[in-house]
């Protein structure tokens, strides 16, 4: 298994692997259109690949990704007395159902929470669903009580 981040070849595999978890949770969204999703999760693959403000870190096995991860930075407002890191948002978090319970997931997870700490950011946020709490409690993560939202009508 090869843990990477992701590179435009591998944008066909992710838009299918998006649709796929998407529906896997919520089969109602499977009436929508694939050829509208596939345009504009392309166009967001495409951009997120070539900037860093995104980070999709992947596992792969035989050329195929098996898991991914994505990672958006968020950058801060400097504060005087200390030098101001990005903290990182993570959300997509996936494996293919075959792959599953292999401990894939953890270990492209352990390689990201060593790139966090390589490059200084600050912390890692993600909302995760009630059956992934334990996958992240298991891997360091620290549960949290929800943050405040904002909805505009």
């Amino acid at each position: 298994m090869n843990k990477r981040l992701a590179e435009l070849k591998d944008i066909d595999q992710l838009i299918k692997m998006r649709w796929d978890n998407t529906i896997e949770f919520d089969e109602s969204k499977s009436h929508s259109s694939y050829n509208d999703f596939e345009k504009e999760c392309r166009s967001f693959l495409e951009t997120s690949i070539k900037d860093d403000q995104w980070y999709i870190w992947i596992a792969e096995q035989d050329g195929i990704v098996i898991s991914h991860i994505y990672i958006e930075l968020i950058q801060k407002v400097p504060r005087p007395g200390r030098t101001t890191y990005p903290f990182a948002f993570m959300t997509n978090v996936y494996t293919l159902k075959e792959y599953r319970n292999k401990g894939i997931g953890s270990k492209l997870l352990s390689t990201i929470n060593n790139w966090v700490k390589e490059n200084k950011y600050e912390f890692i946020i993600v909302w995760p669903s009630d059956e992934s709490i334990n996958y992240y409690k298991k891997n360091g993560y620290v549960h949290s009580t929800e943050p405040m939202e904002y909805f505009p009508s």
